[in-house]
């Protein structure tokens, strides 16, 4: 199949970007969208052009470095990762535009890969727990509630692409730290930082420049771990509660 796209371009975080235009042909249905990117920079590289930079990683959709829009879309139409996204989703002859992840909070280094060290600030805020839970052997022995177990690790699940950011008409991080909060509060593991971890990943979230919350639910139809906008309310009842505790 033969493709047009529409690829954003920039050469570092200060200079300004925009679309340039390439033709990928003979590209197999079979293969990923990355894969596809790869055999473009090939003929740019085998011309002596600068090949299009995108941050890539594992390709087996669970790092979630793969942080591309595709015709506006996070992660393009798929729901899953935009490495497991196949170009059999897209018809011979298609346009497609290609841009990085739009937030105030991820910066575009070059091309289309973004900084998303937010993300890893705000889980260094209070994404841990201090309690000593042993070696593997032990790890029965606290009991959890087959419900609580579950919804814990629902919100594990969280691989923190970024795309519930790129989608969110306000670039809320609300999807992504109520996954964090969620998953530590549904455990008896979780519980001793807890206020404390509500409070300090909210206040790094505002400090970071993400917005807030909507109820858009934009987040939740890209994430690919399918995270439900339920873990929002969990860290809005968290937050609210550690806030009352905290004035008192």
């Amino acid at each position: 199949m033969n493709l047009h796209l529409k690829i954003w371009r920039q050469k570092n975080s200060k200079s300004a970007g925009a679309l340039s235009s390439y033709e990928a042909r003979n590209i197999p249905e079979d293969c990923s969208f990355l894969e596809m990117l790869d055999l473009v920079n090939e003929d740019l590289l085998a011309k002596g052009e600068e090949p299009i930079t995108f941050d890539h990683d594992c390709r087996e959709g669970i790092c979630g470095m793969c942080s591309l829009t595709i015709n506006g879309v996070p992660h393009g139409p798929s729901e899953t990762t935009t490495c497991q996204l196949y170009m059999r989703k897209f018809k011979d002859g298609e346009t497609i535009y290609i841009e990085p992840f739009r937030a105030g909070a991820f910066p575009v280094l070059r091309d289309l890969t973004v900084d998303r060290s937010a993300f890893d600030r705000i889980q260094q805020a209070g994404g841990f727990i201090t309690a000593h839970v042993g070696a593997a052997q032990d790890g029965n022995c606290i009991l959890v509630p087959k419900t609580e177990a579950d919804r814990a690790m629902e919100a594990a699940a969280c691989i923190g692409c970024g795309a519930c950011v790129a989608a969110c008409p306000n670039a809320s991080a609300m999807l992504f730290v109520g996954a964090k909060v969620t998953h530590l509060a549904s455990l008896p593991q979780g519980q001793p930082e807890r206020d404390r971890r509500a409070l300090a990943m909210v206040k790094k979230m505002d400090d970071e420049g993400f917005g807030n919350c909507s109820n858009y639910l934009a987040c939740e139809a890209v994430c690919p771990a399918e995270i439900p906008a339920t873990v929002i309310g969990q860290l809005n009842r968290d937050y609210t509660s550690a806030s009352v505790k905290e004035s008192l």
